[in-house]
């Protein structure tokens, strides 16, 4: 099968550019002795979650605790998880966390299940989502860990997601994060704590991870596939981006207008973060072609700039603003090396929000 017998909407991944990209950021991390934990919510399938461990990293990263048992059930032994319990009884599990009230509930959890819990404390460098404020409450939490039962501080944790500078022009960024680990870093030093891991990082900035002192490792995801936003953003060229959504132009009725049969139920409404935050994806083969807007199940594209705008039933493969998003919209991806199906993948952790 090819991809052009494909029902429409499809996901389809170039084998050879996913593999690169893995091979790619694993070598950068060998390279700068960093570790590197993918973040598997950019795609939840434990095969490619396999590959990337392959490369020659032992452990993953998950953000619920259904993502973590599939991937678990798959073979996947090393886990950091936002929250978990029971399967620390069959594979190593870390957390990640910012409340001693999360930090209870979890001593209690693994000691009614006679496990350990390896426990990272969060702080927050900019984004605002996550993360203690300060150094002193960073310690504080951190030996709060340190005596409950069950539980085992391994060491602290960022996430630079506010960071979308172009790579090149990220050095004032990647400094305030440096002084801003340093900061926790000499804190939890300062009181006998262990610091064993510095985890961190984001796609963006994957490639200056070297840069931000202390750093130990690093938990990018998007990278496997990329997308408009990584691609936006100089994270990655255009032949780097894995991941397209072929769908199937199905109307041009409408004068300026041809409509395709992907929607937000296909490619999700996420925006285009990296660029001047319109549209909903790129057509490479077209890049004149604005798309401009969804509704459920269609696609709207505005392709006034084309002397000839696309036939009904021509194909049109997209890549997608946000592919984690995107994936997470579809039961399967089909995994192709120039356009001949190798494989067809389930989305084992598709909604898999708890």
């Amino acid at each position: 099968m090819t991809i052009e017998e494909l029902d429409t909407p499809a996901v389809v991944v170039d084998v050879d550019v996913m593999e690169a990209n893995i091979r790619s950021l694993a070598a950068y991390c060998k390279q700068h002795n960093l570790s590197l934990r993918p973040h598997t919510k950019t795609h939840k399938i434990p095969t490619i979650a396999q590959m990337q461990v392959q490369a020659g990293f032992p452990g993953i990263t998950v953000a619920k605790v259904g993502e973590a048992e599939i991937m678990a059930a798959a073979g996947l032994e090393d886990i950091l998880a936002l929250r978990l319990g029971e399967l620390a009884r069959t594979c190593k599990v870390t957390v990640s966390l910012d409340s001693a009230e999360v930090a209870e509930g979890l001593s209690a959890a693994a000691r009614e299940t006679g496990s350990t819990l390896g426990i990272l404390v969060e702080f927050d460098v900019g984004m605002r989502r996550c993360g203690v404020q300060s150094a002193s409450a960073l310690v504080e939490l951190a030996q709060r860990v340190e005596k409950l039962p069950h539980l085992r501080l391994a060491g602290i944790s960022f996430y630079p997601g506010h960071i979308w500078a172009a790579s090149d022009a990220q050095g004032p960024q990647l400094e305030q994060l440096t002084l801003r680990v340093q900061t926790m870093l000499e804190a939890t030093r300062a009181n006998g704590l262990n610091c064993e891991v510095v985890s961190g990082g984001s796609t963006p900035t994957a490639y200056n991870s070297h840069r931000v002192r202390g750093l130990t490792e690093i938990r990018s995801g998007t990278y496997v596939f990329n997308d408009r936003n990584t691609l936006g953003v100089g994270a990655c060229h255009l032949e780097q981006c894995a991941l397209r959504v072929v769908v199937t132009v199905v109307s041009h009725a409408v004068s300026g207008r041809a409509i395709i049969d992907g929607g937000s139920k296909a490619f999700s409404s996420d925006r285009w973060l990296s660029g001047e935050q319109t549209g909903f994806g790129l057509i490479p083969e077209h890049p004149a072609i604005r798309f401009e807007t969804v509704s459920e199940e269609h696609g709207h594209l505005d392709v006034t700039a084309l002397d000839c705008p696309p036939r009904i039933g021509q194909r049109l493969t997209i890549i997608p603003n946000h592919v984690c998003a995107c994936v997470n919209m579809h039961d399967r991806i089909y995994l192709h090396r120039k356009g001949a199906i190798e494989a067809t993948l389930a989305v084992a952790g598709r909604g898999k929000v708890q």
